[in-house]
């Protein structure tokens, strides 16, 4: 990892401790570096009735627009205590999507610091963009 990779890491570690996941038992820790450089974390929040669940990913995103940072994301990174590391949920990708471009970076970890990077557009290929609504 670099450095930038772990202090997203550490963000997303730090957040993932306050996941609340009591129907999947899926702790979910997310961390965004936004183009301005501050960096938001954010965990999964389940709801009995599913639909209202955010998953963290959007949390972290969330905050960030919701605090004015400068709202182009550069690098998100995901991490859970999976072995294999989950990728962002569809859901996630079409937030994303919303914020990023073609350099974005998303990283998916586990607690022992698997990593694997994609650039957005590999994990979400012909993204609906606002471009589109122009």
């Amino acid at each position: 990892m670099n450095d930038t990779q772990k202090k997203l890491f550490e963000a997303a570690c730090k957040a993932q401790k306050k996941a609340h996941a009591p129907y999947s038992d899926a702790l979910i820790g997310a961390a965004v570096l936004m183009s301005d450089g501050q960096i938001f974390n954010g965990c999964n929040v389940e709801n009995a009735s599913y639909g209202g669940t955010v998953c963290a990913e959007r949390v972290a995103i969330f905050k960030a627009v919701s605090e004015g940072a400068q709202k182009l994301i550069k690098e998100v990174l995901v991490v859970s205590d999976a072995e294999k590391p989950w990728p962002p949920c569809g859901f996630c990708r079409q937030v994303i999507a919303e914020f990023a471009n073609e350099h974005t970076m998303i990283h998916t970890a586990n607690l022992q610091g698997k990593i694997k990077t994609f650039q957005f557009p590999e994990i979400f290929p012909e993204a609906f963009t606002p471009k589109h609504l122009d």
